[in-house]
């Protein structure tokens, strides 16, 4: 007897990647109110995936708010979530990661992805987003992911892998549209590696939609989650589907995210 076919899922899927320090919950909490409304939440899926712990140096996680910790902790490793190591702060346009941990955790996003796909969501209604160290694996995920996706969004993050990993792009990757956004202010992942992190895109062919900021640190602001959601609804065909009326949490306009 033939297996019944799956019921394919309709609407789209975003993929959130928190930054190092963080918590699917906590970015849950700043990121699922701009899709709440009842119109897009029925269409929209959203997933806030929990970083692995692991011990890395201390370089003063965004405890750059609390000066006091960032000194307790300074000179000895602390066990933090992190997609892959952290091997300086501040992140800059010539950080150097090691490779064999960014691929690991690409694969583990590549699983997500595949998944949604298995169950029948289209590749292009597809998202990888992420903060910081998140956005960093956002992209590379995106880069390295086979097929064409709906979108990548990177905030403040940067492209992991040096460029010899360029050669690993296939053709579909390069079809799949970026929004980048990075404050000037950013003293954690400079604003260096994210300009440079977006020409890399456009050497590449690939389309990076840049929006700088000039006042913001290393930090999600209202202003960015507005336009991200519009440009999500956008790429799924529901621009004016409760794009205006969707909550805008005041508390969203100052949460820090932790290290790169």
């Amino acid at each position: 007897m033939a297996a019944t076919a799956e019921s394919p899922s309709t609407g789209g899927f975003v993929l959130w990647l928190h930054g190092s320090g963080g918590s699917g919950d906590e970015s849950r909490a700043q990121v699922a109110p701009y899709f709440s409304d009842p119109g897009v939440a029925s269409s929209v899926r959203l997933s806030f995936p929990t970083a692995p712990t692991s011990f890395i140096p201390c370089y003063g996680c965004d405890l750059l708010c609390c000066f006091a910790l960032w000194l307790l902790c300074k000179a000895r490793d602390v066990v933090i979530t992190a997609w892959f190591g952290i091997s300086e702060v501040p992140i800059t346009a010539k950080t150097v990661r090691d490779e064999k941990e960014v691929l690991k955790a690409v694969e583990y996003v590549h699983e997500l992805i595949d998944k949604e796909v298995a169950a029948g969501t289209s590749p292009s209604n597809i998202f990888v987003c992420g903060m910081s160290q998140g956005g960093a694996l956002a992209i590379a995920s995106a880069l390295l992911y086979p097929k064409t996706l709906g979108g990548c969004a990177v905030f403040s993050g940067s492209v992991p892998p040096n460029k010899s990993f360029a050669d690993k792009v296939s053709p579909e990757a390069r079809k799949t549209p970026v929004l980048w956004f990075h404050g000037m202010a950013d003293g954690v992942v400079l604003f260096e590696a994210g300009h440079a992190g977006c020409a890399f895109l456009e050497e590449l062919g690939m389309s990076c939609e840049f929006k700088a900021y000039p006042t913001l640190g290393h930090s999600l602001v209202d202003e960015e989650l507005q336009y991200f959601q519009q440009w999500i609804l956008i790429r799924l065909g529901m621009a004016a589907s409760g794009a205006a009326e969707t909550a805008r949490p005041s508390s969203s306009s100052n949460h820090n995210d932790h290290l790169q």
